[in-house]
Parts: C-alpha cells; structure tokens; sequence
C-alpha cells in the first residue's frame, strides 16, 4: 500500500495543470460555497452560503515538542462540536484539503487541517497534485517525510489533540476523529495510539506502510493500544500489489478487539483526493460516506 511508484510515474510522464483540470475543478466546486463573508470576533473568517450553515475558517498555529505546527481550522458557528484531525496526503495542506474541512464544517465538525511538513516550512508547499507532480515533488517530499517516523506523528498528535481541546470550537466532551490519506493514513492510526482516551475514530484512505511487520510501531500492531473504531479503505491497486495485507489488518483488528472495517475500493490509489489524477468522485463519496457513518457512531 503505497504510493512512490504511481507517483514517481506521473513525475516522468511530466502531468501539466490541464491534465488536473477537472479534479481540480471538482475540489474548486467544493471550496466554493463563499458568497458571503466576514470577521468574527476572533479574527476567523465568518462564511456563509444559501442553504448551508455558517462556519469560521482561519489558519492557526501552535507549539509541538518539535516547533511551531501551522494548519487551517474550519468549525461550524452554531457552537462546540466534536473534532476531526485531517493528515493530508503527500502533497500536503492545500486548497483541495481545506475544502474537505469545509464538508466537515457542514456537517458539524471542528476539522483541522494539519502541515505534516512543519518541521521544514509553513504550508503550502505545493497549490495542488499538479503542482507537485510538475515541480520536483517528490524528492522534497521523500526528504521532509523521513523525519516523519511514528515517534514524531506521536508527538505531533498528542500536541494537536492539547490544541484542539483548548479551543472554544471544539466540544472536549466528544471524541476526537482523524482522517488520513496516502501517507496520512498510517498517521492516523498512530495518533489513535498516542491518544486513546480521545480519539475514538480513524480513518484510512488509500493509506501506505500500514503493515510494517519488521517496524515495531507499525500500525497495525498498535491495535491493542487503542480505544477508536476504524475504517481503512483500500485501493484497488495497492491491494493487487500487496493482497496479503488487508488479512493481516483484519486479524490484527480482530485479535485486538478492535472494532473496524477494512475493505477494497474500485479505486486506484489516490482516488479519494480531488486535486489527485486517480479521483474517482462516485467511490471517493461511498468512502466519504462510510467515514460519517463511523463518526456519527464514534464521536
């Protein structure tokens, strides 16, 4: 389960912003629901549309046992709500993830879009898939991500969880979700682990490296230390490569009393992501879907 190779492909086959045009159209169309806006008394941005609730969106910023995090926090204004951890994918926090937060906005969710890359340089790094894919992505990429081993998403979620609790968007007396996609995934089954008594939800999405049976804090042996119901959404592609692994994921969750579940999409890896040249919007709404199911029972 992972994405170096498609990736490492699309770099080579030189994809242009024209190639990306209409994923990045329809992560556009999410993002665009703004006709109305102003200030709120924090300084956040106040939005709202016909027919959809208000919310506030604003960039934030805190300290981490590793420096200062960046992200962008998208909460509904009708008051406290559960929140959910967004880990963007390889490509990082751009406008395509801050449109999901909005989605979560929508339906009652104080989403936080996290900078993964922090350590390196405030986001965003990259506008979008395209920009990645045609602008040396992918060694920048594979240079920032090595510093990102378990032990460093442990310290960042265990600090992103003390943020969220401390502001008043959040309703500390709900669970916490957490959403991954591509190299996300995996970081959201280990700031389920470093956090237990919190998150109660995480979600997988074409995740890479969840099965490490020579790493000890692969993700797939930290099960036991949870207490979050999961959802792991596999690619299509990444299971031809790697048939094995939904099984071992399966028998990990079950020996460890996890609730979870772990299925195959008819999507290529990436599928889920709008800005991604693999987006498949009718799967990519079935596994949306299937994560506000797991919220609505977890949080």
């Amino acid at each position: 389960m992972c994405d170096e190779a498609n990736l490492e492909k699309w770099a080579r086959e030189g994809l242009t912003r024209r190639q990306f045009g209409v994923a990045t159209g329809m992560a556009a169309i999410a993002a665009a629901c703004t006709p109305k806006s102003g200030q709120a008394d924090s300084g956040a941005q106040v939005v709202t549309s016909p027919g959809f609730p208000a919310w506030t969106e604003q960039p934030v910023a805190f300290e981490t046992p590793d420096g200062t995090m960046d992200g962008w926090l998208v909460a509904p204004t009708s008051g406290p709500a559960p929140a959910v951890i967004l880990w963007p994918d390889i490509a990082g926090l751009r406008e395509s993830k801050k449109a999901m937060a909005r989605r979560l906005a929508d339906r009652g969710f104080a989403a936080l879009v996290v900078n993964q890359y922090y350590r390196d340089t405030p986001a965003p790094i990259w506008q979008d898939f395209a920009d990645f894919a045609g602008n040396g992505g992918w060694p920048r990429a594979r240079e920032m991500r090595a510093r990102l081993d378990a032990e460093a998403i442990m310290r960042d979620a265990t600090a992103v969880v003390a943020f969220l609790d401390s502001r008043d968007e959040v309703d500390s007396k709900r669970g916490i979700g957490t959403q991954g996609y591509c190299m996300g995934g995996p970081f959201t089954m280990w700031t389920a682990a470093a956090v237990p008594a919190r998150v109660k939800a995480a979600a997988s999405f074409h995740g890479g490296g969840l099965v490490r049976p020579d790493y000890p804090l692969s993700p797939h042996k930290l099960f036991d230390r949870m207490e979050a119901s999961l959802l792991i959404a596999i690619a299509q592609d990444d299971d031809a490569k790697a048939p094995g692994e939904k099984d071992v994921l399966r028998e990990a969750a079950s020996a460890a009393g996890r609730k979870a579940a772990i299925e195959v999409f008819a999507g290529d890896h990436g599928w889920c992501v709008p800005d991604s040249p693999a987006y498949n919007e009718p799967e990519a709404e079935r596994a949306w879907a299937e994560m506000l199911k797991l919220y609505g029972d977890a949080l």
